[in-house]
């Protein structure tokens, strides 16, 4: 089950997720955004023996491992990790009209894995989405480029989570108003009230999915994370 696969996240989800599903892991920095998606992705796979892909556009392959264990994180021999690090450098010294194509590719490579693995290729991460706008020349039709993007996500049948970070108190619909085209948005905040630095997990929506929308505290220690109890909970409130 997808709920049941960080401890504790059953308290917020009363019924699982499943796919298709575009859901949008937001927060400000520091809220382990990107911990959050792996280790969910991880410890998914490692119980099923299904197949996903994590794709990064922040940070290498390497340095992504390691973050990753100094976190106590398994790495799932099922998960293929990705960069573009190469394509980057590619980029940096072909003419513009020769330049990748970003949102293709990404769309090449799931479709490459999908006749790899099937129907056991059912996760995919995209970490971020402001790292793929900062890549992509034509911004000026991007919201129309996403829902094209979001829709193909939709047919492969996968789960997807797509990273995005957010100032706090920022609105859920962000910059291209993804907020109204992906079908959940989870937030990772950081409350700060009474003198006290508290990490949080709240839904603000997912379709077809019964949950909890309150604020529940996030706990992070050696091999992941937990789902606590509401943060109202946690104060006494």
């Amino acid at each position: 089950m997808f709920k049941n696969s960080i401890e504790g996240l059953e308290r917020v989800f009363k019924t699982d997720i499943t796919p298709p599903k575009i859901i949008l892991v937001t927060g400000p920095p520091g809220s382990m955004k990107t911990s959050f998606c792996y280790s969910l992705m991880s410890k998914y796979l490692k119980n099923t023996g299904e197949f996903g892909l994590y794709t990064t556009l922040e940070e290498t392959v390497h340095s992504h491992l390691k973050n990753m264990e100094s976190l106590g994180i398994d790495v799932s021999l099922n998960m293929q990790i990705s960069d573009f690090t190469d394509l980057r450098e590619i980029d940096r010294v072909v003419g513009e009209d020769e330049a990748t194509d970003y949102l293709q590719f990404i769309e090449k490579m799931i479709e490459h894995f999908k006749k790899i693995h099937g129907k056991k290729f059912t996760v995919f991460a995209l970490d971020s989405l402001g790292a793929l706008y900062s890549l992509m020349e034509d911004v000026s039709s991007m919201r129309k480029k996403m829902f094209y993007f979001f829709k193909s996500l939709r047919e492969q049948n996968l789960i997807c989570l797509v990273v995005m970070e957010r100032s706090i108190g920022g609105e859920p619909m962000l910059l291209g108003n993804e907020g109204f085209l992906v079908d959940g948005i989870i937030m990772l905040g950081l409350d700060r009230s009474r003198g006290k630095l508290t990490r949080y997990l709240q839904v603000e929506k997912m379709r077809a999915c019964e949950h909890s929308m309150e604020k529940h505290s996030l706990e992070v220690h050696k091999g992941g994370i937990s789902v606590l109890g509401s943060i109202f909970e946690s104060k006494g409130d």
